[in-house]
């Protein structure tokens, strides 16, 4: 009886042997190196994966800038931080990383007096854009449905009253919101940037006026008031140039639609307030 068990057993046991032994020798002759850069760079990084760098997810970027072909200050949400670090890891002497954030170029939102239709479809902004443009009379503005507040992974974007508000102290400069936008109505811009128009409608003063109160109705007053040049009328559209920007106020004050404001000190106050999600529409 004994000798009926020993032979299964026997084929099995060798079995497991030299299935170990392979997987041993598969190990040694097939592995594949790590690069020590990297694993030092990728422990360096936040890993949230969000594509701000510009490449895909943080293990690629560490990747990169351990095979020297990416700078060390491209992750956002790292910051300076991270990039002093890398840089000091690797050898590369002092960098800085611009801070960004994302603001929204739409001041009207939801009112109750602004849609021209009645939607019932997905609860999406793609979706709805798809769909005659919207169920609001601007075809321009945020529609309010919150695919950004999906696409962000540190909670810095919510809909009040239909439309994306941004909270800057969360806020890492991404950009993923921006690319799920489909009005395009989320820029990313640089912190020092303070001057913002939240408005993007190219239609002539006269009609925006009769789509949205709060648009920007091309009257060049701020282009007039302003003493450098740092913001101009191109295609019915108020434009900011940073670079040139003194943050005096004077086209914030002149502006007669409140369209123009300093986009960062308000984040901050909303953000300080309790804010409600709400789908408004």
């Amino acid at each position: 009886m004994i000798q009926d068990y020993l032979l299964p057993v026997g084929l099995l046991s060798g079995i497991g042997l030299l299935a170990g032994v392979a997987l041993v020798l598969a190990a040694k002759f097939m592995a594949v190196s790590t690069d020590e850069k990297f694993e030092l760079v990728r422990a360096l990084l936040p890993g949230a994966n969000c594509g701000a760098c510009g490449y895909a997810g943080c293990d690629d970027y560490a990747a990169k800038v351990a095979e020297g072909k990416a700078e060390v200050n491209l992750c956002l949400p790292g910051g300076d931080s991270a990039a002093r670090r890398i840089a000091l890891t690797l050898g590369r002497g002092e960098v800085k990383v611009v801070p960004k954030t994302a603001v929204v170029a739409c001041s009207c939102g939801y009112t109750g007096e602004n849609t021209k239709m009645r939607y019932h479809g997905r609860h999406s902004c793609v979706a709805a854009s798809l769909f005659y443009k919207g169920n609001l009379t601007c075809d321009h503005g945020c529609l309010g449905f919150g695919d950004c507040v999906q696409a962000c992974k540190f909670n810095a974007i919510s809909i009040q009253n239909g439309l994306a508000v941004v909270d800057k102290k969360r806020c890492t400069g991404c950009g993923k919101c921006a690319m799920v936008c489909p009005h395009q109505v989320i820029w990313i811009r640089p912190h020092a940037a303070h001057i913002h128009v939240a408005c993007i409608n190219p239609e002539s003063g006269a009609a925006t006026r009769r789509e949205c109160k709060y648009g920007c109705i091309g009257c060049h007053k701020c282009e007039k008031v302003c003493p450098t040049g740092a913001i101009k009328l191109q295609g019915n559209i108020a434009w900011t140039f940073p670079e040139l920007c003194t943050k005096c106020g004077a086209c914030v004050e002149a502006c007669p639609v409140g369209v123009i404001r300093d986009c960062f000190r308000a984040a901050i106050e909303k953000a300080d307030e309790p804010a409600a999600v709400t789908a408004a529409q």
